[in-house]
């Protein structure tokens, strides 16, 4: 059973070049353009479980979705910081912004109503278990009449 959708950046020939920062540092284009954070997805008898690894972020920042047997679990994180000194008429500012999607495609299997969700330690953990119908029944012994 697979939930996910592999893609692949390839590598930018440029990014060397592209990666200046015209005002003395280096920027880092590769990081900004590829922010998806990995996925983790464990399957047991009675679940799917899925590990997004996203530290420094906050529950209030996370919005799951289930439209349909898709599940989306996204993000999106602004930020603004401003620079200034008083010596001279130097002022700088800068923003931030941060955001993804990863979408996952449920098998009928599961239990959509009982999906849950926890963040701890930089890690969003979706549980997902499966409908009583899919999980593994125990051997029985079938008597003859």
């Amino acid at each position: 059973m697979s939930l996910l959708k592999k893609t692949d950046r390839l590598p930018f020939l440029f990014d060397d070049f592209l990666a200046t920062d015209w005002f003395g540092g280096t920027a880092n284009i590769g990081k900004i353009a590829n922010n998806t954070p990995a996925v983790n997805v464990k399957e047991t008898d009675e679940d799917f479980y899925v590990e997004l690894a996203a530290p420094g972020l906050s529950k209030e920042d996370f919005n799951i979705e289930l439209d349909n047997d898709v599940l989306a679990i996204s993000s999106e994180t602004k930020s603004e910081k401003e620079t200034s000194e008083n010596k001279g008429k130097y002022t700088r500012k800068e923003f931030s912004y941060s955001t993804f999607k990863r979408s996952f495609s449920l098998p009928d299997t599961v239990e959509g109503t009982g999906i849950e969700a926890s963040y701890e330690n930089g890690v969003l953990l979706v549980t997902i278990p499966k409908k009583e119908e899919a999980k593994i029944q125990p051997k029985r012994l079938i008597e003859i009449s």
